[in-house]
């Protein structure tokens, strides 16, 4: 890969790919060095990608595998997160905060796909294949995770 086209790549793929990892992290840091070690990945991959969407998706799948990793640590696991308050997105509504705040509260494997499905436009098919999941896990994490997030949803609202 040539680094006009990596660059090209970074343009293109880099804040979605923030985005992936910030919604399965719920870290600024943790979600940048997933950014990173993907787009390295990208830049390091002796791979002929088919279109742009083979490329996306392969990056996708990438991202998802690092979170994975970075999740899956001994680290992580033995250290509890510091409050980040600073870090989180400002809104311009409450609602879209309230939503915001509800969608991140939910299991990683439920914000994932929430993500990929809503934000990303990705079909269940293609998620199931980029998470490594069957269709109907994806559809069950998809049902429920609307389910949570209706409820805890209409809770914030009658607070």
């Amino acid at each position: 890969m040539t680094d006009a086209e990596f660059r090209l790549a970074v343009e293109r793929y880099g804040d979605m790919l923030f985005r992936l990892a910030y919604s399965c992290t719920r870290s600024r840091a943790d979600a940048e060095d997933v950014m990173q070690e993907t787009l390295l990945k990208l830049y390091t991959a002796q791979k002929a990608f088919e279109s742009p969407d083979h490329e996306k998706n392969w990056l996708v799948r990438v991202a998802v595998n690092e979170c994975r990793h970075l999740l899956r640590t001994p680290w992580r696991r033995r250290t509890g997160p510091l409050e980040e308050a600073a870090d989180t997105p400002v809104w311009d509504t409450p609602a879209q905060s309230e939503l915001f705040r509800q969608v991140m509260a939910l299991p990683p494997k439920y914000r994932a796909a929430i993500y990929l499905y809503y934000y990303e436009g990705y079909a269940v098919r293609e998620i199931a294949a980029l998470l490594g999941a069957k269709i109907s896990t994806v559809q069950t994490w998809l049902l429920r995770a609307r389910g949570q997030l209706k409820l805890r949803l209409k809770e914030a609202e009658s607070q």
